[in-house]
């Protein structure tokens, strides 16, 4: 079990490495569903507002909660927020019948009663149902997921009284060390809040597919099964990230002190998408590759001490007719292998991509399907420029890891 998800090792669009990561949520409930929790495979591949309209309904961004200052803000934070954190109840056929089978959490999005969860969460579901702070209930429908993104949003058809959406923060505002908030049902205990700090920002996480999502967040609150979908909170009780993951040692489902959220910047991106279509169409480069590393500077000789390099290019990707090239050869240098040959990125669209995550940022939140992008290669000391039409992620590789 690696220590960190993100190393200097390969990183990809499409990928295929196999550590142990394990979903936080979807705690099973005894005697219906396996307890051990999910485990993916770990691979590697990428600012809208919320919507503003759906329908004829139109929609106004939830204004920023107002933390009282003073010797308990945590008490005031959980006050305001908690009432929006939600628990959501999977229900499955088990030997002809459809019983509950594991659960997790959510958040109010908006005031039309969507709310935000984890694709993991209510994926498979037969039925689902939402429990509110005060114990309401209600039936959900599945309004849309992404396996992309392992985001997913199911809806109400109405909130209880007094109970409203929680705003989204901004990518921007984040630092490390800065302090966070976890609300959610760790093991079904509802309502539940933890505190830890931004362990490290710009983290590359398995998604439920062969691609993987960029600029997540550690942190060091405790998540645990059940915590799957809630919200990381900041201090001014606004959503920054979506919790999803866990690092474990393949022993224990506990927490460990290293977990991960989906950034509020795939939030802000995917879910107005999935409310008003069901779906999130991602672009794709259809390449491999990672880091220029050390090694790769001196088996190549190359210019540059940065960049994404493409050690292959798939022959079914969009990149396949840009004249991309991928690695010639492998060879060993100080007794390790490296492939070379390759092109290395050095900017897309003459945005400096430094490491393979730049470019998988920019392909996932700055391109969509159709767009040309203008690459900026260095193959055999020369700059080459490169373009590339994307298109839309295959779903033949969205294939949902079961347990």
């Amino acid at each position: 079990m690696h220590n960190q998800v993100t190393r200097r090792i390969p990183r990809y669009i499409l990928i295929f490495l196999l550590p142990v990561l394990a979903l936080a949520c979807r705690l099973s409930i005894p005697g219906n569903a396996p307890a051990e929790p999910v485990e993916v495979i770990k691979t590697v591949v990428v600012t809208l507002e919320v919507a503003s309209a759906v329908g004829d309904v139109q929609v106004q961004p939830a204004a920023p909660l107002t933390v009282i200052e003073g010797s308990e803000p945590l008490v005031e934070l959980y006050a305001l927020a908690n009432p929006a954190v939600v628990n959501i109840t999977i229900f499955s056929e088990q030997n002809n019948e459809v019983v509950p089978a594991s659960q997790g959490s959510g958040f109010v999005y908006d005031t039309l009663g969507n709310i935000v969860t984890n694709a993991h969460v209510v994926h498979g579901a037969q039925d689902v149902e939402v429990t509110f702070s005060d114990g309401t209930g209600r039936s959900a429908e599945i309004v849309g997921l992404d396996l992309n993104s392992d985001l997913a949003v199911v809806r109400v058809d109405d909130l209880p009284e007094g109970v409203g959406p929680l705003s989204l923060g901004n990518m921007a505002d984040l630092a490390v060390g800065q302090t966070v908030v976890a609300i959610g049902n760790p093991f079904g205990l509802e309502g539940t809040l933890t505190r830890g700090v931004i362990s490290s920002l710009g983290r590359t996480i398995p998604a439920l597919t062969v691609f993987s999502i960029p600029q997540s967040i550690q942190t060091d609150a405790a998540i645990n099964p059940g915590n799957s979908g809630g919200p990381l909170l900041n201090m001014q009780g606004q959503v920054i990230g979506v919790n999803a993951q866990i690092e474990t040692d393949g022993l224990t489902r506990s927490n460990l002190g290293v977990g991960f959220a989906i950034p509020v910047s795939i939030v802000r991106h995917v879910v107005p998408d999935l409310i008003e279509s069901g779906k999130h169409n991602w672009p794709w480069l259809g390449v491999q590759g990672g880091d220029v590393t050390p090694l790769l500077v001196e088996a190549m000789q190359l210019p540059v001490d940065n960049g994404a390099y493409i050690s292959n290019v798939l022959s079914d990707g969009p990149s396949a007719s840009s004249g991309l090239q991928g690695a010639e050869q492998t060879v060993t240098i100080r007794g390790r292998r490296q492939d070379v040959g390759g092109d290395v990125i050095v900017a897309i669209n003459d945005q400096p991509v430094t490491s393979f995550d730049d470019l998988l940022v920019y392909i996932a939140l700055q391109s969509a399907p159709g767009d040309e992008v203008r690459l900026r290669v260095l193959r055999q000391g020369d700059y080459v420029d490169l373009v590339v039409k994307l298109e839309e992620r295959p779903a033949s590789l969205n294939v949902f890891p079961q347990p």
